[in-house]
Parts: structure tokens; sequence; C-alpha cells
């Protein structure tokens, strides 16, 4: 086929000028061809396709229209966050759901480098953003808001008014794991937290922890002491070990807290993420769970109904925060203020009454 030799990028006037036709009738041939003759758009087809023209751009269709149709989830996390941490994993999964439902796109958008981050957030094409705040949650809302379109914030680790987000009472929450295990006879406790500040893991006082930049870690400890207190367990006799919610920095934590004269008989685990890896931790070293250690995890995600003895958790409804979520973004149902949503307590086989 011989192929016409026209000079820089082709554009959809310059099939018409080759073919002969209007401007109109060319756009007609890509984007309504049922309206033109079949002579004519073949002809205009053909010419195209000399010209080497692929067809209108989908992205300036999209940019026209005014609507995508797809939302972008985001996180100050490289891409692989999206299917390494089980948190994230389960909420993406519930969002995939509900966009799947109403035939919305979704896109993944991430990059632990702020200049990266800020291209990515403002080269996607979506509709607007649910944004994944467990870290550099100020970050996220920063970059989006110069975006311009709408987001939802979740696990948001301060208290802006200004930012429309979704919660969960992570002090009713963790209130409520104490109880559980302070109820079944336990007086020993130890704290493995996430993190409360920039870059740090270890022991930590009261002090640091009433001053965490983190406030869902901080809300946590802060559920755990409430409880605790009511069964006459001081929250200065309850050591707590600040994370950053990987296997290095847990395996750390459970051997400073087991190396003590009268270690813990139970663990309050501010993720499942943790409270899992600290299961694997103590059954290598011959610790039974939970006849020696209970343990209980914050999140349900999956993977704790999975392994043996199941983990006893606090559950969130990743279903009800993704409709939410969800409609927020697409439906221009933002929350007035930080809307909060209660966890469930699902008792599995990792907590059990201390051995005598």
């Amino acid at each position: 086929m011989e192929r016409l030799l026209v000079k820089g990028t082709i554009k959809l006037a310059d099939v018409a000028k080759a073919a002969g036709v209007s401007q109109g009738t060319a756009s007609n041939v890509f984007s309504r061809p049922d309206v033109v003759r079949e002579e004519v758009r073949e002809h205009v087809l053909k010419t195209a396709r000399q010209l080497g023209y692929a067809g209108p751009s989908l992205t300036g269709r999209l940019l026209r229209a005014g609507k995508v149709n797809a939302i972008g989830v985001a996180a100050v996390e490289p891409l692989a966050y999206f299917f390494d941490d089980p948190w994230a994993r389960a909420l993406l999964a519930a969002v995939a759901q509900v966009c799947d439902a109403s035939g919305t796109g979704l896109a993944l958008v991430s990059a632990k480098d702020r200049q990266k981050l800020d291209w990515n957030i403002k080269s996607a094409l979506v509709d607007g953003f649910i944004l994944l705040c467990v870290e550099g949650g100020e970050k996220l809302v920063q970059l989006t808001r110069e975006r311009q379109l709408p987001f939802i914030a979740l696990a948001l680790n301060d208290d802006d008014p200004s930012v429309a987000s979704i919660g969960v009472d992570n002090v009713a929450g963790a209130a409520t794991a104490a109880t559980h295990l302070a109820e079944l006879g336990h007086r020993r406790f130890a704290v493995l937290a996430t993190e409360f500040s920039y870059d740090h893991v270890g022991p930590v006082g009261l002090g640091e922890i009433e001053r965490a930049v983190y406030s869902t870690s901080r809300d946590r400890a802060t559920g755990y002491w409430q409880a605790l207190e009511t069964f006459g367990i001081r929250r200065q006799d309850v050591p707590i070990y600040e994370t950053d919610n990987h296997k290095t920095s847990v395996e750390t934590g459970l051997e400073y807290l087991f190396s003590a004269p009268e270690p813990p008989t139970a663990l309050l685990a501010m993720s499942d993420h943790i409270a899992l890896l600290a299961m694997n931790w103590l059954q290598a070293r011959g610790l039974s769970v939970p006849r020696d250690v209970s343990i209980i995890g914050f999140d349900g995600v999956p993977e704790g109904g999975m392994v043996e003895p199941g983990l006893t958790t606090m559950a969130q409804p990743f279903d009800q925060i993704a409709q939410r979520a969800v409609r927020a973004v697409l439906d221009d149902a933002m929350p007035i203020e930080r809307e909060m949503i209660d966890v469930t307590l699902i008792v599995r086989g990792s907590t059990a009454a201390p051995k005598l």
C-alpha cells in the first residue's frame, strides 16, 4: 500500500484534507461511523491508514467530556505496597469490587519519591482519589489538593478538620481488644505498636506517645490504656515497642519484650500484619499461641483467618469503607467532618486464658 508523505504529527485535519472530506465527516468516521455512508467511511479509513493515523486521542476525548469514569487509589509507597501490605491489599480488593459493580476504572498512584509522586498524581487520568494515608498523609493531601479533584482520605494520621476523611474508631476498638484479653484473666501486657513518629523504632515512653505525630497509633495506645486501667493495670506498667510494621523491627521488639524477667502473657498488636509476624516468631521459639502467649491484632485482614490458630482481631468493615469512599468521590458525597466507622471484635484461636 502506498503511504502518503505528511510531515510532523498526523492529525484528524490532515486525514480530512487528504481524503477530500470535511473534518466533521472525518470525525464521525471514528466516533459515529453509523452516520457516514459506507463508501465514504472506507475511503477515509484507507486514507488514515496510508497516513499512519491511528485515530483520535482517547485521552483528549475523555478530558473534553469532563469525566473519565475512573478512581485513583494513592499512597506514599512503592507500587508493591498495594500487593504486599495485608491492610492495603484488603482495602484495595474491596474498592475494586465496588468499582467492578459500577463499571468504574481503577488506577494505582504511588511512589516513595516526592517528585515522582507529584508527577504521578498530576498526570493520573481519574475523576478523583482515594488516599491511603497510613504514612505521609499530609504529603498526599497537599499534592491532591493541587490537582483540584475530589478526594477522600482513609486512615488519616492527623485531625485536620478541613480534610474529608473516613476512619475507624481506634480508641474504642483498642479498648475492646484490651478488655477482651483482660477479661480472659491476663495481667501482664505488652504492645507492639505501629509508628508514633518519623523514622523511629524501639521502646517508647508515655510522653513520646502523647506527642505522637501519627494519631492512629496514639489513639490505639490510648484505648489500650483506658481499658486496662479499669482492671487496675497502670499504663506505665505496659511496655510499648514501636515498630515500622515490618519483620525486622517486629522481631527486634519481641526479643526486647520477651527478655524481661516477667515477659508478657498477652500481646496487643496495632496491626494484623504485626500480629501475624509475632505469631511466627513465637512459634519458631517453641512458645505456644495461645497457651503461652495470647495475641490480638487490629484490621481484620483475610490472612488472619487462614493461619493456625486463627488470629483474634478488631476487624475493619472493608466493604463498608470502600462503598463509602467510592461514593464520596464519584457522587460528590463527601463527609462534612471526619466520618468514623466502628470496628468489630472477631474472636479466634490466638487468645485464651493465661496458663496457671
